[in-house]
């Protein structure tokens, strides 16, 4: 073998490399030859800093609502579990974020029902960045609204004030705060746009009386508090317009009204409980069929208002005719064509409340009134 190696070595150009070398130290001397020599005057320092001028009215008064009311402020994590292909391992599948508050001393946040639907584990951040288990929830579908329960030490809850959304002015100012985008405790601001707006619910139904407004809501702010410049809560965040799903500067609020009404019911009862005057409905497409319009009586409940009032159900003749029952027309002053009309009517009502009642029996107009009462559990 001579001695030489089993491979041969192979050549590496040298014209290529030595050009490349030759243009490296050129543009070393170039760039040396065009930089300034360094100054032997003082050594650099710091430029120094303007004296700051005090904090305008407005920006005190923004910082002093935001570090009051950003405590009561938490983020909302839910997750749903499943089991893999041979059902022998549980994975949890992230449901959604978003936002909520501390309602009251007992560890109940409020937040909207589209933040936890469909979970089975919801996690309550708070601001300090303590993580609690929600330990029971109760939701309301209707107006977008769910209330949890957390077991949380005394010095850690600060329940947010709540104020009220009868009085709204357009223009007036008010503050959101929540999680955009996972982001904690985001402050925007902005003013009402609107009032007396109408969005659908998660649940189907219209939540009428709605706050529109200009502050930046984004996806995980849902749930979470719009202020007024008093810092009291006017309104839960909920939706916003947009083609993106991002903030275009419309979104909504559904007004503290309806959530001091719901919150309390959902606590006490676990459920939205609403006055009803002890009637059972004939299904709207058979009454429409019927060529009726309101709401026909096929039974009055025993020992309720409608029973105690007079109010006939349907029945049948000995030769098997069917008369029909009392067709009401109007509860108060709000008239009645359909059994949505009835139901949306009875919640501007209290159980325990009395209401006049217009019907139609025998085609003529007559008038009673009806205590209303709590449905039965």
């Amino acid at each position: 073998m001579n001695g030489s190696p089993p491979y041969a070595r192979p050549a590496r150009p040298r014209g290529p490399l030595i050009l490349t070398v030759g243009l490296l130290v050129a543009g070393a001397w170039l760039m040396a030859r065009q930089l300034p020599a360094v100054s032997s005057g003082p050594p650099a320092e710091p430029r120094t800093v303007a004296p700051r001028g005090d904090l305008g009215e407005g920006e005190r008064s923004t910082i002093a609502l935001y570090e009051q009311a950003s405590p009561s402020v938490v983020n909302i994590t839910s997750v749903a579990h499943r089991r893999d292909f041979f059902g022998r391992n549980v994975f949890e599948i992230p449901q959604g974020t978003g936002s909520g508050f501390f309602w009251d001393s007992d560890g109940h946040i409020v937040t909207n029902y589209h933040v936890v639907k469909e979970s089975d584990t919801v996690h309550a951040t708070l601001a300090d960045g303590t993580v609690l288990e929600v330990t029971a929830a109760w939701i309301a579908p209707t107006w977008d609204l769910a209330v949890l329960r957390v077991d949380v030490p005394d010095q850690k809850l600060k329940p947010i004030p709540v104020g009220t959304s009868k009085d709204l002015r357009v223009g007036q100012r008010v503050f959101a705060i929540g999680n955009p985008f996972g982001l904690d405790q985001t402050l925007t601001t902005g003013i009402v746009s609107a009032l007396g707006r109408t969005i659908t619910s998660i649940g189907g139904r219209d939540i009428e009386g709605v706050i529109q407004t200009d502050a930046a809501i984004n996806p995980g702010n849902s749930g979470g508090p719009l202020l007024d410049s008093s810092g009291r809560l006017i309104g839960v965040n909920t939706a916003i317009y947009s083609t993106s799903g991002s903030s275009a500067g419309i979104g909504f609020a559904v007004p503290v009204d309806i959530v001091n009404d719901i919150v309390p019911q959902l606590i006490q009862h676990g459920r939205v409980v609403r006055p009803h005057l002890g009637i059972q409905m004939v299904d709207d497409r058979l009454a429409r069929r019927w060529g009726v319009s309101g709401v026909v009586v096929s039974r009055a409940v025993p020992g309720s208002g409608a029973e105690t009032a007079g109010l006939r159900g349907m029945k049948r003749t000995r030769d098997g005719r069917l008369v029909l029952g009392d067709i009401i027309k109007k509860v108060d002053q709000y008239a009645i064509s359909s059994g949505i009309d009835l139901i949306e009517a009875l919640e501007n009502f209290e159980v325990g409340d009395t209401v006049e009642i217009t019907f139609e029996r025998d085609r003529q107009l007559h008038q009673t009134k009806i205590r209303l009462q709590a449905p039965p559990s």
